[in-house]
């Protein structure tokens, strides 16, 4: 199913493209015709220069791109007609105003009416072709979730008659959502008496999610629990926060009354969709692109800062300049973070510790550093090779983290982003001394992975900035 939703997106991006090379084509005719005939009083003939053809590339590229800035090619098999309509209309508008200053705003014209009709024609021609295209496509889309030729794998949790209730209600629907159904999980031990063991397979007790994701390709779990049920909940999405799949929760009245429901089809089963990816694709792609602008402007403007610091911790102890630490980054895996060396060689001789703040093992020149956290400045080298964002929680390393997870099993959804040189726990709470403390902070990290944008990120950053230079780091 991954494979032939891959090859589907792919036919969805070059129809997209032959759209806005058909548009561009037209339009070329209708400014041959009607503009430069306006412009000189007699007709033009028409001639398809080196300049034609370029365009004939390079336009189709670049609706694509634009597409992709505003995540039109994330999920298409979930796309809705009505979203169609608005999100075309929407992206053709700021795609033909650009098109607008960057390719027509010079041409010859006798009026400034004809720069207006050129606009309208161009988006009237971009919008009803690319929107008729698509409308097939998501008719054709239906077709196949209906008659079960394409879907989302889907698993249950629970043991209640909500569940099987729902699960009724989604088999026997003419306007299917796509579920195919491999089977059940149960929560606590129940799986012999479950009430769904007579219509789905019973798969095991719900820790075996990641194994049965892999196996069967599963791309929705389905959570048959009240969503009162906190701690029920808490201990599936910990299981999946690493897993690629859509997470949907049975709601209650009080979810309905409270607005938490947000209906995505009108035919259909009322359920809570948990999505954790709060910052649009243009917004995740403009972030890693000032990542790396900022890193190479801080570590060329900053080079002679480097040699004064690395002097200043050479002769203040034995010892590298640099120190490793492998940390845990995004998805879970591990990377070595780098700094400036602020302790004593061989500083944890006796096992994994955290720093206080009349930490003996700390240098004297690491106090200063560490003062105005010039300590992580080589972490814009970590920045650079894609490990960290300037951004995100601040990495732990693996012994603190099995610590943390027994106070709070929610820690695993910090792995959800890059971790960064600077985060909104950090500019809250500040260093951590204690594994009690990292817990407190906690709280801030996700806040900021449930809210994060490219303006929160630059709020954080001044805040970093004036932390910096009014030397309260520790």
């Amino acid at each position: 199913m991954i494979k032939k939703r891959f090859l589907h997106t792919i036919i969805f991006a070059l129809l997209d493209g032959i759209m806005g090379g058909l548009s561009w084509s037209l339009f070329f005719a209708y400014r041959k015709y009607f503009i430069e005939s306006d412009k000189f009083g007699y007709q033009i003939p028409v001639e398809l220069d080196a300049n034609f053809y370029l365009a004939l590339f390079l336009i189709p590229i670049y609706w694509i791109g634009l597409y992709f800035l505003a995540g039109q090619y994330k999920d298409v098999w979930r796309k809705s007609r009505i979203s169609e309509i608005s999100q075309t209309f929407s992206i053709t508008v700021i795609g033909v105003v650009l098109l607008f200053f960057a390719l027509l705003l010079d041409d010859a014209v006798s009026s400034y009416q004809s720069y207006y009709k050129s606009i309208l024609i161009l988006f009237i021609l971009h919008f009803s072709f690319t929107l008729f295209v698509r409308l097939l496509v998501a008719l054709w889309v239906k077709f196949k979730l209906k008659q079960k030729l394409i879907g989302f794998n889907t698993i249950v949790v629970g043991n209640n008659q909500k569940s099987y209730q729902l699960v009724l209600e989604l088999m026997a629907e003419k306007v299917t959502q796509g579920n195919i159904f491999k089977g059940f999980v149960s929560i606590n031990g129940d799986s012999q008496d479950h009430i769904l063991k007579d219509i789905l397979p019973n798969l095991g007790n719900y820790k075996l999610l990641p194994e049965l994701i892999t196996q069967h390709e599963v791309e929705e779990v389905i959570i048959g629990i009240d969503s009162s049920q906190h701690a029920d909940i808490n201990k599936v999405t910990n299981v999946l926060e690493d897993q690629q799949v859509v997470l949907k929760i049975i709601p209650d009245v009080f979810d309905l009354m409270s607005g938490q429901v947000r209906m995505r089809n009108v035919i259909g089963a009322a359920l809570i969709e948990i999505n954790h990816d709060s910052m649009p694709q243009w917004q995740k792609i403009l972030k890693r692109l000032l990542d790396v602008l900022a890193s190479i402007l801080v570590l060329v403007l900053a080079l002679p800062v480097f040699l004064f610091i690395a002097l200043a911790v050479k002769l203040g102890s034995d010892g590298p300049v640099l120190y490793k630490q492998i940390r845990i980054g995004y998805k879970g895996k591990p990377f070595h973070i780098l700094k400036f060396r602020t302790m004593i060689q061989n500083s944890e001789v006796s096992g994994p510790m955290l720093s206080s703040a009349n930490d003996k093992r700390i240098t004297s020149a690491g106090k200063w550093l560490r003062k105005y956290r010039l300590d992580e400045i080589p972490q814009f080298i970590n920045v650079l090779l894609g490990d960290m964002s300037l951004v995100g929680p601040r990495p732990e390393r693996k012994f603190f983290i099995d610590q943390i997870v027994q106070i709070a099993p929610h820690y695993k959804h910090l792995h959800r982003v890059k971790p960064g040189i600077t985060s909104w726990g950090q500019v809250k709470y500040g260093y951590a001394e204690n594994v009690e403390q990292m817990v407190e902070r906690l709280k801030f990290d996700i806040l900021y992975i449930e809210n994060r944008s490219i303006a929160i990120d630059f709020r954080i950053l001044i805040y970093t900035v004036l932390t910096v230079l009014q030397g309260k780091g520790r």
